[in-house]
């Protein structure tokens, strides 16, 4: 991290962080513990990402829907935004980053954060204050499209594995090389206490891998029946998890990674985000009542209005997505924002659109 990352990030900490310590580590293992950058938020409103607003947004109240008249053909809210001059790719056509199995993972946006990133000069930091699975940072860095990146996560067990990855790479390589994925090891290791900073991260990813759709939030179960048959096995990969896993070792000096709550970091440096920085926001996906991002995330609850707002204040670079909730198209008409839909498959091979939303037009076909 260099000293201007380092200058962004300091004194946004309000107390002492206590991983280590909860742990049982020593003094001696405290001082070499590769800790959070940030600790942990005292307030439990903004841990969660809601509750509090500094930046109010009036509501904009939604006209009534009409029913489509003789000869008419309905028209769905999101229809008001153009498509995409950039189709949505086929997963199996990019590199799989990330070693994480992550529910509304981004894997099929490479191509719109390529063509947004690509331009010259390139950025020089990309900021991602809902990190998740990580594939958008790690592709940024990994295909040298930004020269660093800070990837954000309030999720403890998630930040884990991160802090695993980029500072416990050899050990985590060797617990995924010897481990048997069967059901009652799965299930031994779900119950027991993790000890070290290493044990949590590789308890997540071996989670992560034999839940089912990749969930991690309270409640999740295991996969039954998986890919072909083979059960909680299915997805788990040894030798393609080692090869990811000694990618992001190899580039780990690139990468900064902050366990705490993404809406105050930005909010913190909104007025000190430079034309050198972009920022990727991909939130649970709660707008409008939604239900999927409060069953897939145990950190869910989001203040649209105040993300909205917060972006619209720092004026920065950013993409951002969501779903095509009436609530965040009235956020984008409000704040003057652009965006366009993009067709998406889901699981269940049901076509659904999502929105790639930007300060200004970026992906609109040439008229």
């Amino acid at each position: 991290m260099d000293r201007r990352d380092r200058r962004a990030i300091a004194g946004k900490t309000t107390r002492e962080y206590t991983f280590g310590e909860d742990y049982g580590m020593d003094s001696h293992a405290k001082m070499n513990y590769p800790g959070p950058l940030f600790r942990e938020i005292d307030d439990p409103a903004q841990q969660t990402g809601g509750a509090r607003t500094t930046l109010p947004v009036s509501r904009v109240r939604k006209r009534p829907e009409r029913a489509p008249r003789n000869g008419e053909t309905a028209v769905t809210p999101y229809m008001i935004f153009p498509e995409s001059s950039i189709p949505a790719v086929n997963v199996a056509q990019v590199p799989q980053r990330s070693p994480l199995r992550y529910p509304g993972g981004k894997t099929w946006l490479i191509p719109h954060i390529r063509a947004w990133l690509g331009g010259s000069p390139s950025p020089r930091l990309l900021i991602e204050p809902f990190a998740g699975g990580g594939v958008i940072s790690l592709t940024a860095v990994m295909e040298n499209l930004v020269k660093r990146c800070i990837m954000i996560e309030l999720d403890r067990d998630v930040a884990a594995f991160w802090h695993a990855a980029l500072h416990e790479g050899k050990g985590l390589t060797g617990r995924v090389q010897t481990f048997a994925p069967t059901r009652s090891n799965v299930e031994a290791l779900a119950n027991t206490a993790p000890r070290n900073l290493l044990e949590h991260g590789f308890r997540t990813l071996v989670l992560n891998r034999t839940r089912r759709g990749g969930i991690l939030a309270p409640g999740a179960s295991l996969s039954r029946k998986g890919e072909n048959g083979q059960g909680v096995s299915s997805r788990w990969y040894p030798d393609t998890l080692v090869k990811r896993l000694n990618a992001i070792g190899r580039h780990a000096d690139r990468i900064t990674f902050c366990e705490t709550d993404g809406m105050q970091f930005l909010e913190d440096l909104a007025c000190d985000l430079k034309q050198d920085v972009v920022v990727f926001v991909d939130p649970p996906y709660t707008a409008g009542g939604k239900r999927a991002g409060s069953r897939l995330y145990a950190h869910n609850r989001i203040d649209h209005e105040r993300l909205f707002a917060i972006l619209a204040e720092s004026r920065a670079n950013f993409l951002m997505t969501y779903d095509c909730a009436p609530e965040i198209i009235s956020l984008i008409r409000l704040h003057g924002f652009s965006a366009v839909r993009v067709l998406m498959k889901n699981s269940h091979h049901t076509h659904l659109p999502e929105l790639v939303i930007t300060p200004k037009p970026f992906f609109h076909n040439p008229s």
